[in-house]
């Protein structure tokens, strides 16, 4: 007998032995599969797994050894510290098995139940771990290098050298006590089998001796041989014996070859298990030996079957797991499948639970750990030489497939793979070019691992060559690593997609059911532990056959998406659930890799199942507890927009329309059913109570770390609601992380309030979600969301480019919505957007064929027009589908499927004209002799179609009508009868359908009526069978679209899946954009429709994060209707409905109103007026009576008394007070909108108070409150601010209430007195604009109450704060003018009795400050006052006491000597003086006042003049004193008198004084004024030309005045100017239209002087009116009635005014002073506008026609002439030409033969009109004439002797002519003289000597 005995050095003895639990048991909810995947031997797709449990987390490498499984029995065990150190205890009996650790850090569970299998398990197992021979030796096992344990060098006994071996050292330096194997030789040889065996017999008995003397460690295979020989004998006692012995071999690494074994295919040959003879002959057998390892694997897996003991099993889980996750020894490909496929066998076929649960620990682990190995080997990769274990696993592509009948694990290429009892993929599993769904390698990729130490592989053209595959293809062990975990997967994902019947879908503990969440569980597993293999590019597998390398996500993604298609629409719960959790791993960890695998699955399973009626509440929840874990990441929320919303080829906008369908759920309607809430899980199951621990061991659950625990989801309408809702919340959350904690600079970060942003990372404590510990510190600061950004390696993440590529999808998806409804106008959009690239019909046709979205109706509608455009792009589309080879049937299939054929049999017609066409050009070999039968032909498929199919057509088509109808058309020929009958059987048996039509035609099933029906549904469960054959057609789409997008990606056009990680916060303002109006209706709906508190806080909290958004990216639109919509669900407008979560809304709003003041904008208005109305509900829960103008006749509810209590409570009382109180921390834009808002709420309140005694004054208060926060604020904030208190302060002071207007005044006076203590610097206008409303009060305000109380508050300003006061000055002196103006005598004698004070008090300050000019005008002002003449007169007096004070005043600087800016001081002293008395003579309203104000006006200009700068006088003249006389230019001007009595007493008084005055100091000051001397001219030329008689009088006196006082100091320029003005004044008045023939046509019979004369009874009243100049010439112009009286007035105005410039010119040159001053060139120019004159009025006297026409048509009553101006410019002509010609002066007698050339002719043509006058009728004319022609005469009489004979000849007869006339005396001596001197110059007469 072996010694048992131990060393001691191994450590403390462990007691774990299996008596306490079978191996592999984990501390986990069970699973159970069903045996179907076993069983099952037909070619039917592999079984799936699904459970709604998963594995613990499995990220790491866990130890070898587990706790001890007694554990779960509940007794105590010792465990093993740690993996690496040898077990703690050798060998004690011949019942210890190996021990193996499943990777889990929670302890075993407590099984159900103790069976008598179970104590039997537990008497078996033992395991111990290997020990070192050797410290510090690397061990080395199947050619890989591996560190392996080590234990210090003293722990070796001196017993292990012993000379009776009680152990044997291994090849790899460890030692085995001898027991481990001796004992189950012992066992065999004792056997009856091994009797009757002679090979079994003989290798026990040469292994036993072998093992005794020491031997036999470097032989194994003679070792194992006994042990082989043994499984094969089917003794259960040898198998248990033999398994348990090998696995405990295999933990000391017993099993390892040296690398140079041979290489053999795997798995190995074994004998065909036919009794003895196959013990016999298996030493002789002629195939290539197997590798050692295989070897094991394979004795090991057949040991199992459908019949073996549960003993058995047991231990070949066991085992298996030993060998699987050995250190030294690595099963790969085929033998690693087997190994995995037997274990998962066991799970399905046993019927022990405890064997269940070991199996399925024991395959969670082996999963796990083929995994976690491809991560091992990280940063440094082993590349020793492989050994032929290893090598024996790769399969040889030329070698046969060794089919055992219960081992074989195969895979077919069918599409339904199998995974049986018999057949598992294994063989070509591994070869990935020999199955047709391994995707295309990638074309390059870099192998990090270098070209050292690897297995190479060759296409396998022959055997030869794949026998050298090692010299081609280098694989390293990564490589192997990375190949095995792709096949395990791929194994899985195969298994998931078996289908079930329905048998199975009822019975969770159906083998079918159980193997396909086994299998789903499992996929779940890896995908949860270990996403980093699958997203890691270096993780690259190479095709043994093809050498090209593929990614392994590249490799694996195909068999997962279809995995996905196949089971995420299961009705089954448990299956449907675990299906969403891995596309949420593949979501949240994959999305980078798989982008358009994502949106398929998103666009056609998952959301559709949201949308779809007939998916059950479960199911919707389960997603949307899926999409709220999405919705908590922000940086994956924000790349599904970024990738799909702005993706132009990704079909739907996958954002948008989850948060559209979030937003539904979560506003679900309300039934009266609401309240239920034990509700069905689900309609697919019955109700039913969680299921036991057994129970759901059985259905094969496994816990996996972050999945939901969906146990208590949907189970009502109600918590689906919720659920929407905290994914819209989470949404919002993640929207606020991502975008405004990064928008903020770290400074602006770490002075932000604090308060919103811990609101933001608060995680949603919602009952039915167990929330995800990788989202805990969501948001924990600003900082911390760098966390969340991923930098994008290749492609920048640039915001406007995605917004640009937003734009341009939003542009294609309205084009296709216009195409859909107007297919015409939808092309010319989407050609005008440049969609479509141009309107050519190529590029219509492409757009048309290649976008999603279009209505295939619409396109066969527009292609089917028959103009011309539409034809050719109905040719251009059916040109870009490819018929070649294809059958015509489906040639016409594939046609059909690109449009709805229309209707007309016409477009039918051109559609396959062009069909056949094309299909004939693309097929040679085709029945066919011409296009026209292929159309005939497609053209009868469409009629046999339609004849089959339609449910209207009752007689249908058999196949000889078919076969006839298509008789001859084939060139004259028929086409073959098989051909045709092909086509009639295929049209009959599958109807030509449009693909989203059969999708569509999928209904509900309706009952019909009658009890019958009613009874045949009983049972029948509606919903899921219309569910199920909705989910089949969706399914089946989304596979057809993984292929579809599998070739193509097989192509290499992956242009589409480039995925934009998301890094910039901007990104969030579209998102929102897009979004605001769903998050909007899904937060308001809840939130109005429940009372439920936590659902409302959920609402507000929602609420809270929208409005931070769009407060932060400022977007206007979407803030206003937040805030306004929260604002109304205060009900504060309705007391009475007001509820608990009413209140909440009020303190959300006042929370955002203080955390977002800088940015709310507009949205203050509805913020504040719920501050008012909340203070409102206040007073009236207080009990106080509050007017309310806008509710008359309706008394307002009383809020409830819990409410009211709340409304007063700490809370809402603070936090509205800080609305006000932190409002100096709001910016500067930010205040101004505060203030607007709050000024809009005031007068709404104030309105609504009406004259109530005691007005709502809340705002009012808080606006003087936020004033004092405010008023020291830079000044530019203050100022804008101001701007906006002082406009309302205006409103509210002239309130018609006087209460508000005291109030608000008051307010006013403190607030003024507080910012008059702030210094102001000088130039500025704070002060002033400040106190602007008193002035603006003082002036609209009508109550004198109101208006006394502003003087009182200025004069108490004054009185405290006269020192501070600067620019206010200013406005003090406005209000005071304001004042003035006031009908109240008291308010004017106070007003005024303050300036006297302060002018005589202040005076020095006021000028100091810029003020002197208000005071001016203030005085004025009082001087203006009508109704109290006695403050005026005390006014005017101040003013002119003005002039010396301000003369004496050294702030003036007005002394004499004046540098060079004495004009602006003259500007800012004097001109406000003067203008004061300038403006009482124009505006003052007593005469008296006015007077005074002109001789102040004037005497003082006379008195200081002199001080005067020239510049001030040209400012006196143009400001001053000529627009005094404006209103003789402008009729503007006459508005400022009342009437016209007041205006024409102003002008016959003032204004005559004043252009008196104005002459008399041009007289004065002429020499200082001479430069001005055009502006008096032209003002006296304005004064004129007036039609007003009396005006131009006095302007023709002062005129003449002017000139003869200033006669001796014109110049000759002066005189110049004057003679222009003459000339100017002659012109004006020269009545020209006299002339005008249009005013001498009658006008409908009547006169002019018909018409009444409307001025008649102003004739006495003086009115400027002034002249309009006439040409020459008259204009022909139709003229009206009145128009001619118009223009008759003013001719005879001229008239007049000629005659009168007649008059004054011959005045001034008849005074001798301005005859011998004016140049003779001026008086000749003089004589021409005189000559012009008389010569004018002679020729209108001359013309009688003229004369009478216009008498006749009432110019005149008498016969109308201009005798006085021919005469009287005719006598001033002749006597001053003839003072002239006889003027002795030089200059003058140059000028002579000018004189006499205007002399003569005018004296010749007088007298010759003088002699043909009547005495009878023209006796006027005669008196008129006689002085003159007696003044001729006397003229010629007194020429010289020369000059007199000269014109001897021309006078003589005229004068004899005058003797004949009967003339006056003066004549006759005229003639008397004339004739002496003629006498005495012919010598008639002797001139006597004197």
């Amino acid at each position: 007998m072996v010694d048992d005995t131990v060393t001691e050095s191994e450590g403390p003895p462990t007691n774990s032995t299996v008596d306490e639990e079978p191996v592999g048991v984990r501390k986990e909810k069970p699973i159970v599969v069903d045996a179907d995947a076993i069983h099952d031997v037909e070619d039917a797709p592999p079984s799936a797994v699904v459970a709604d449990q998963s594995v613990a987390d499995t990220g790491e490498a866990r130890p070898l050894s587990t706790p001890p499984l007694s554990e779960a029995a509940g007794e105590h065990v010792e465990t093993a510290p740690d993996v690496s150190h040898v077990s703690q205890s050798e060998i004690q009996d011949t019942d210890t098995v190996v021990e193996v650790s499943l990777p889990s850090k929670q302890e075993p569970p407590t099984p159900p139940e103790k069976s008598p299998r179970l104590q039997l398990a537990r008497g078996s197992t033992d395991v111990h771990q290997p020990r070192p021979a050797t410290p510090s030796t690397p061990a080395t096992a199947n050619g890989h290098n591996e560190l392996r344990p080590q234990t210090p060098s003293s722990s070796h006994s001196s017993s292990s050298a012993v000379t009776h071996k009680r152990s044997i050292t291994i090849s790899k330096g460890y030692t085995v006590s001898v027991i481990l194997i001796s004992s189950a030789l012992e066992i065999i040889l004792a056997s009856k089998e091994a009797k009757r065996s002679t090979p079994l017999r003989e290798s026990a008995h040469n292994a036993l001796e072998m093992i005794r003397v020491g031997q036999g460690g470097d032989r194994p295979r003679e070792i194992f041989e006994p042990l082989r020989l043994a499984c094969e004998t089917r003794s259960e006692k040898l198998m248990i014996a033999s398994l348990d012995c090998i696995s405990k071999l295999i933990s000391y690494s017993f099993f390892s070859e040296p690398s140079s074994a041979q290489a053999l295919p795997s798995p190995p040959p074994s004998p065909a298990l036919q009794g003895r003879r196959s013990i016999a002959g298996s030493s002789q057998s002629s195939l290539p030996q197997p590798s050692l390892v295989d070897l094991v694997v394979h004795t090991v897996t057949t040991c199992h079957n459908d019949t073996s003991p549960e003993t058995v099993s047991l231990q070949v889980v066991k085992a298996l797991l030993s060998l699987i996750l050995s250190p030294t020894i690595y099963v790969h490909h085929s033998s690693l499948l087997k190994a995995v496929r037997t274990v998962y066998n066991v799970f399905l076929l046993s019927t022990d639970l405890v064997n269940q649960m070991v199996a399925q620990g024991g395959l969670t682990q082996m999963v796990h750990h083929i995994f976690t190995r491809c991560r091992s080997f990280d940063g440094t990769t082993l590349r020793s030489h492989i050994s032929s274990d290893t090598l024996a696993s790769i399969p040889e592509p030329g070698s046969p497939k060794i089919d055992n009948s219960n081992t074989s694990f195969v895979l077919t290429e069918n599409a339904a793979e199998t995974l049986t009892a018999e057949a598992l993929p294994l063989e070509s599993a591994v070869d990935m070019s020999l199955h047709p769904g391994v995707p295309t390698p990638l074309s390059s990729v870099h192998d990090p691992d270098g070209p050292q130490g690897t297995i190479s592989s060759a296409p396998p053209a022959t055997h030869e060559a794949a026998e050298n595959e090692h010299a081609i293809r280098e694989l390293s062990t990564q490589d192997m690593f990375i190949k095995d975990a792709f096949l395990v997967f791929r194994a899985l994902c195969k298994l998931t997609m078996k289908p079930l019947n329905t048998e199975s879908e009822r019975d969770l503990k159906s083998h079918a059911m159980r193997s396909k969440l086994l299998s789903l569980h499992l996929v779940l597993t890896i995908l949860n532990s270990h996403m980093a293999l699958f997203v890691d590019s270096k993780a690259i597998i190479y095709s043994a056959s093809t050498n090209e390398a593929t990614t392994f996500v590249q490799a694996v993604n195909q068999y997962l998406c279809l995995s996905l298609s196949r089971n995420a629409v299961s009705p089954v719960p448990q299956v449907f659930e675990v299906s969403v959790e891995i596309f949420w791993r593949v979501l949240s960890g994959m999305r980078t890799k798989l982008k358009k695998e994502i949106e398929v699955l998103l666009h056609e399973i998952f959301v559709p199942i949201l949308e779809m009626k007939t998916s059950t509440l479960k199911q919707k929840a389960v997603i949307i507890g899926m999409l709220s874990r999405l919705c908590q990441d922000p940086q994956a929320l924000v790349e599904i927009y970024l990738n799909y919303d702005c993706d132009s080829e990704a079909t739907d906008n996958i954002y948008e329309h989850l948060m559209n369908i979030i937003s539904k759920i979560a506003t679900l309607p309300y039934t009266s059913s609401q309240q239920k809430t034990n509700d069905p899980a689900s309609p697919a199951l019955p109700p039913q109570t969680k299921s036991s621990a057994s129970t759901a061991h059985v259905s094969g659950a496994l816990t996996v770390s972050g999945t939901m625990d969906t146990s208590t989801m949907g189970l009502s309408e109600g918590q689906l609601r919720r659920q929407g809702l905290e994914c819209l919340v989470a949404v919002l959350r993640s929207l606020v992380t991502w975008g405004t904690a990064a928008g903020k600079t770290p400074a602006e970060s770490a002075t932000a309030d604090t308060a919103p942003r811990s609101q933001i990372g608060e995680e949603i404590a919602a009952d039915t979600m167990t929330p995800d510990p990788s989202l805990d510190g969501l948001i924990a600061s600003a900082g911390s969301t760098e966390a969340f950004r991923q930098s994008t390696p290749d492609i920048a993440d640039d915001p406007s480019r995605f917004e640009s590529a937003k734009q341009k999808k939003t542009i294609l998806l309205e084009g296709i919505k216009k195409f859909n409804f107007k297919p015409k106008r939808g092309v010319q959009f989407l050609i005008e957007m440049e969609v479509i690239p141009s309107s050519s019909p190529r590029d219509i046709a492409g757009f048309l064929l290649t976008t999603d979205g279009l209505s295939k109706s619409m396109i066969g509608e527009y292609l089917g027009e028959g103009d011309e455009h539409n034809v050719a792009i109905m040719h251009a589309f059916v040109d870009f589908l490819d018929f070649r080879n294809l059958g015509f049937v489906d040639a016409v299939r594939v046609f059909l499927q690109a449009f709805r054929l229309p209707g007309e049999a016409q477009k039918i017609d051109r559609f396959m004209l062009k069909f056949a066409e094309r299909y004939i050009a693309g097929n040679a070999q085709t029945p066919f002799k011409n296009a026209d039968a292929a159309y005939i032909l497609a053209y009868s498929i469409i009629l046999l179609n339609t004849d089959a199919h339609s449910p209207q057509i009752k007689n249908r088509m058999t196949k000889a009508d078919f076969i006839k109808n298509n008789r001859g058309i084939n060139d004259g020929e028929s086409l073959p009868e098989e051909f045709l009958n092909a086509i009639f059987h295929d049209i009959q048996g599958n109807e030509i359908r449009m693909k989203d039509e059969v999708d569509a035609t999928i209904n509900l099933p309706s009952t019909g009526p009658g009890l019958a029906n009613v009874l045949a549904n009983v049972g029948r469960d509606l919903q899921k069978e219309a569910y199920v054959m909705q989910s089949n057609g969706m399914a089946n789409k989304t596979e057809a679209l993984f292929r579809t997008l599998m070739r193509s990606q097989r192509r290499g056009s992956r242009v589409g899946d480039q995925y934009f990680s998301a890094s910039h916060f901007v990104h969030v303002r579209p998102m929102f954009e897009v979004a605001w109006i769903p998050f909007l209706a899904g937060l308001s709906g809840p939130l109005q429709n429940t009372d439920d508190l936590e659902i409302v806080d959920l609402c507000l909290d929602g609420f809270k994060n929208a409005i931070h958004i769009v407060c932060f990216f400022d977007l206007d639109l979407e803030r206003n209707a937040f805030v306004s919509t929260l604002a109304k669900f205060t009900f504060l407008n309705n007391f009475g409905e007001m509820k608990p979560k009413n209140m909440d809304a009020i303190k959300t709003l006042l929370d955002i109103a203080v955390n977002e003041g800088n940015n709310l904008k507009g949205s203050w208005r509805d913020v504040l007026s719920c501050v008012s109305q909340l203070e409102h509900m206040q007073l009236i829960s207080g009990g106080v009576e509050v007017p309310d103008g806008g509710k008359k006749g309706r008394s307002k509810k009383l809020p409830a008394e819990e409410l009211a209590n709340e409304s007063r409570s700490t809370h809402i009382t603070v936090a509205a007070d800080m609305v006000f109180s932190l409002s100096h921390y709001l910016s500067g834009t930010a205040i101004v909108d505060f203030a607007r808002a709050l000024c809009d709420v005031s007068w709404e309140e104030i309105q609504s108070s009406g004259i109530s005694q005691h007005p709502r004054l809340f705002s009012l208060q808080k606006l003087v409150e936020i004033s004092y926060y405010n008023m020291n604020r830079i000044r530019l904030e203050w100022s804008n601010l101001w701007d906006i208190l002082g406009e309302h302060f205006n409103q509210v002071c002239c309130h018609s209430n006087p209460h508000v207007g005291f109030f608000a005044l008051d307010s006013l006076r403190q607030l003024s007195m507080r910012f008059l203590e702030k210094e102001e610097l000088p130039h500025f206008k704070f002060q002033k604009d400040f106190l602007k409303p008193f002035e603006y009060t003082m002036v609209h305000n009508a109550n004198p109450d109101i208006r006394d109380m502003v003087l009182q508050c200025l004069q108490q300003m004054i009185q405290a704060r006269v020192q501070n006061m600067r620019s206010g000055w200013r406005t003090l002196f406005g209000v005071f003018s304001a004042a003035s103006k006031v009908l109240t005598e008291r308010i004017a004698n106070s007003a005024f009795e303050i300036v006297t004070r302060l002018n005589k008090d202040h005076f020095a300050a006021i000028v100091r400050h810029g003020a002197f000019a208000d005071l001016t005008v203030c005085i004025t002002e009082f001087c203006k006052v009508s109704k109290y003449q006695k403050i005026s007169l005390l006014a005017i007096a101040m003013l002119r006491g003005v002039i010396p004070v301000m003369l004496a005043c050294p702030e003036c600087a007005l002394s004499p000597g004046v540098g060079p800016e004495g004009d602006d001081i003259m500007i800012r002293f004097w001109f406000p003086v003067l203008f004061g008395f300038y403006d009482i003579i124009m505006n003052g309203e007593d005469l008296e006042v006015r007077r005074l104000a002109l001789d102040s006006l004037f005497s003082t200009l006379k008195t200081y003049g002199s001080s005067f700068t020239v510049g001030f006088w040209d400012t006196v003249c143009k400001e001053i004193l000529f627009p005094i006389f404006a209103v003789l230019k402008s009729s503007q001007d006459m508005s400022r008198f009342n009437t016209q009595e007041d205006m024409s007493v102003w002008l016959s008084t003032t204004m005559i004084q004043a252009l008196r005055d104005l002459i008399d100091l041009y007289t004065f000051f002429y020499d200082t004024l001479e430069r001005f001397l055009d502006g008096l001219l032209e003002l006296l030329c304005v004064c004129i030309c007036q039609e007003n008689d009396t005006l131009a009088r006095i302007g023709t006196s002062c005129l003449q005045q002017f000139l003869e006082n200033n006669v001796q100091k014109l110049s000759a320029t002066r005189w110049e100017q004057v003679a222009a003005t003459f000339v100017k004044l002659f012109r004006t008045t020269t009545p020209h239209q006299l002339f005008d023939e249009s005013l001498r046509v009658e006008i409908d019979g009547s006169t002019v002087s018909d018409l009444p004369d409307t001025n008649d009874s102003n004739d006495q009243a003086i009115i400027p009116a002034p002249l309009s100049p006439t040409g020459d010439r008259p204009q022909e112009v139709k003229h009206t009635l009145g128009d001619r009286r118009r223009i008759f007035k003013q001719i005879i105005v001229k008239c007049v005014l000629q005659l009168l410039l007649i008059e004054t010119t011959n005045d001034l040159l008849r005074n001798t002073a301005v005859y011998t001053t004016i140049p003779p060139e001026q008086l000749l120019r003089l004589m021409g506008v005189l000559d012009h004159s008389y010569q004018f009025a002679r020729m209108f006297n001359d013309d009688k026609e003229l004369r009478t026409g216009l008498w006749k048509v009432g110019f005149m009553k008498h016969l109308p002439n201009l005798l006085k101006q021919e005469s009287s410019s005719a006598a001033t002509l002749v006597h001053v030409l003839l003072r002239m010609y006889f003027d002795e002066r030089p200059e003058h007698q140059n000028a002579r033969p000018q004189i006499a050339e205007r002399l003569l002719p005018l004296g010749l043509s007088v007298l010759q009109d003088y002699i043909k006058l009547r005495a009878d009728t023209q006796a006027k004319n005669i008196t008129a004439w006689t002085p003159v022609v007696a003044e001729i005469l006397d003229g010629f009489c007194r020429f010289d002797n020369k000059a007199f004979v000269r014109y001897l000849p021309a006078i003589y007869p005229l004068a004899t002519g005058l003797l004949a006339r009967d003339v006056a005396p003066e004549i006759r001596l005229g003639l008397k003289m004339y004739f002496e001197r003629v006498g005495r110059t012919k010598g008639i007469v002797v001139v006597e000597a004197s």
